[in-house]
């Protein structure tokens, strides 16, 4: 029997993080296997690399549970700047990066975190750096993608001959693995 695995690990490793920081319930029962697997023997650094957090955070939390128990993994006032956007605005730029750029009156025809922070900074006098709001896409659940560039007078015909799975020489009708 082969064994199950997850496509695109990458970008799903990044969505269940996401997820299991967007629940303050989630985020209990995730400290709550880390100091599980700390008392079945793991050691604090195999339990931060297994669960994707650093060392110092999983002893944090193993100090915390020996001192209170289960209420030292219970999550308390998260101290930190307050968001400079509201829920509106949030549900707003979310509708506008579905749109062209050119719509909202900026150049280019992507989005990217550098227009983000114009467009945030001309319309609402908000200043965000260009990697907060690259946290932004991935908050709102936006994949930014890079546009591949054109090679200036590249053959196609050759590029396509280069393809893996070129169509050139293959015959008229035929699937790529000669199937009729």
């Amino acid at each position: 029997m082969r064994a199950k695995t997850i496509d695109d690990v990458e970008e799903m490793l990044w969505v269940l993080q996401d997820e299991i920081r967007r629940s303050e319930e989630a985020r209990y029962d995730h400290r709550l296997h880390g100091v599980l697997l700390v008392a079945q023997g793991m050691s604090a650094p195999k339990v931060a690399q297994f669960l994707g957090d650093g060392t110092r955070t999983v002893e944090y939390w193993v100090k915390r549970f020996n001192a209170e128990g289960l209420s030292g993994l219970v999550e308390g006032e998260r101290p930190g700047r307050p968001t400079r956007l509201s829920e509106a605005q949030l549900e707003h730029i979310g509708v506008i990066l579905r749109e062209s750029p050119r719509a909202h009156g900026m150049m280019g025809n992507l989005w990217d975190g550098k227009t983000l922070a114009e467009w945030l900074r001309r319309n609402w006098a908000v200043e965000l750096s260009v990697r907060q709001c690259q946290r932004l896409f991935r908050q709102l659940g936006f994949r930014q993608r890079k546009p591949r560039p054109l090679i200036a007078h590249a053959d196609p015909l050759r590029q396509e001959a280069h393809k893996k799975t070129s169509k050139v020489g293959r015959s008229a009708g035929r699937g790529p693995l000669g199937s009729g």
